[in-house]
């Protein structure tokens, strides 16, 4: 079977007109369904002017939908997050209703502590009571959509020893249907920032589990920002996928048995049209090393 290779949706009208060639040349859409969402003022989660452009790209095109959330907080148990959690899911079912995701794969992590909302999620410890949590929330998503999955962290700080998530990670997705995304330029971030080897990190994946792969850039933060002058490498998804992290997708794409998607991440307001060719081409040598799995 051949595996698809996908370009990621940004509720951007800039982005979209400008990545025109490159929605024609992906070959699935990724799309944060939360991006697709407003409220109606009464806490109810109403469709907003993306949800319709997106669903009607999908119509032109014929192309699949794979569903990539970043604020569900899977790993969140507080009772706090109850009411928000039942409004997300009544939403999805609706959604999947009409998008028909592949896949629904969430960021690892708690990203509603005491019923907040956070940009980003915070990172979990490593325990099997929080594998318990995520493998509680992957099983209220699954009334909804079959296949579910987690991604692995982009870490700036860690709770454990980083070569102790893949461990658990296998111990969140406990459980059938239930998938990893295996986001490499997150590998590359956490391996740059923790000092950990990202060979070593791969090698302790359950490579079984990978359901799809995301491939993106990103930048070296300012020095400035620190006391220490320290630069960390940031998860920004605004550049070139970088060679390091090309040489891991290479290495490990082809070992992959379960692998059915690819996706191309690029935030909006980073791209110009001097970038498309570009994207265009990064789609065409993600392929690429995918024809060597097939052979």
């Amino acid at each position: 079977m051949t595996v698809p290779v996908g370009f990621m949706l940004q509720p951007d009208d800039a982005f979209l007109e400008i990545c025109a060639p490159v929605l024609e040349a992906a070959e699935h859409y990724e799309l944060a369904p939360e991006t697709t969402w407003r409220s109606d003022g009464d806490d109810a989660l109403v469709p907003n002017g993306f949800h319709r452009a997106f669903l009607a790209l999908g119509a032109r095109t014929g192309k699949p939908f794979v569903a990539h959330g970043v604020g569900f907080s899977l790993g969140g148990a507080s009772t706090h997050e109850a009411p928000r959690r039942a409004r997300w899911l009544a939403r999805l079912a609706e959604d999947h209703a009409r998008f028909r995701f592949r896949w629904y794969t969430d960021h690892l992590g708690v990203t509603a502590p005491a019923g907040l909302n956070l940009a980003l999620p915070l990172p979990l410890p490593m325990t099997e009571e929080s594998a318990a949590v995520v493998r509680a929330r992957l099983a209220e998503l699954q009334r909804i959509v079959p296949d579910v999955g987690v991604e692995n962290s982009a870490a700036y700080f860690m709770l454990g020893d980083p070569l102790d998530e893949p461990a658990f990670l296998r111990a969140c997705l406990r459980g059938p249907r239930r998938h990893l995304l295996l986001d490499l330029h997150n590998v590359h971030t956490t391996a740059m920032n923790l000092r950990c080897d990202p060979s070593a990190y791969l090698a302790r994946l359950d490579l079984e589990s990978v359901i799809e792969m995301h491939l993106s850039g990103g930048a070296d933060s300012d020095p400035a920002w620190l006391p220490s002058g320290r630069v960390l490498r940031l998860d920004g998804h605004d550049g070139a996928v970088p060679e390091a992290v090309w040489a891991l997708y290479e290495a490990i794409a082809p070992r992959c048995p379960n692998l059915r998607g690819v996706t191309l991440e690029r935030m909006e307001g980073t791209v110009t049209a001097a970038d498309v060719p570009m994207l265009i081409e990064e789609l065409r040598r993600a392929r690429h090393a995918l024809s060597r799995k097939a052979a």
